[in-house]
Formats: structure tokens, C-alpha cells, sequence
């Protein structure tokens, strides 16, 4: 393997002025985006809740439906700390 002399390379004023002007533009395009995906996600939560409080009574309707046509009899579970771990007591 042949050595030769290591490149110098120079930073001129240019290059620094290019450099930050392109990371100011990149910025500040980064927190465009941001504020619109953060509205967007907004107005969509907004939208699954009203849809959510809107269909809620069919939800229950259509669970208690599909339970009558597969014969699922659902039992109210018993609260407390037995109920989860059988009869160990800590």
C-alpha cells in the first residue's frame, strides 16, 4: 500500500454561511411539519371520540349480538385481590 500526504481540506466563510442558512431553512421546515401533523392528529382524535360517543350505544348492541349468536354468557368477574391470585393472600 502506497502512503501519500494527507488532504487539507478548508473551511471558508462561504461554506459556513451556506451551511447555516440550509440548517436554518431544514429547521424550520421540521417545525412546519411538526405543527401540522400535531393539528392533524388533533382534529383526528377529535373526530374517534365524537364517532366513539356517536356509536357507543350500537357498541353494546353489537357485543351483546355477537354474544347471543356464539352463546358467550359473560359473568361479572369477582373484585379483589383473591380473584387474581386464587388463594394466596400477601
Amino acid at each position: 500500500m502506497l502512503r501519500r500526504k494527507p488532504t487539507r481540506l478548508e473551511l471558508k466563510l462561504d461554506d459556513i454561511e451556506e451551511f447555516e442558512s440550509i440548517r436554518k431553512d431544514l429547521e424550520s421546515r421540521k417545525k412546519q411539519r411538526e405543527e401540522a401533523e400535531a393539528a392533524a392528529a388533533g382534529e383526528e382524535a377529535a373526530a374517534a371520540a365524537a364517532a366513539a360517543m356517536a356509536l357507543g350505544a350500537d357498541h353494546k348492541s353489537r357485543e351483546q349480538m355477537i354474544n347471543d349468536r356464539i352463546g358467550y354468557k359473560p359473568q361479572p368477574k369477582a373484585g379483589g385481590r383473591a380473584a387474581h391470585f386464587g388463594t394466596f393472600e400477601f
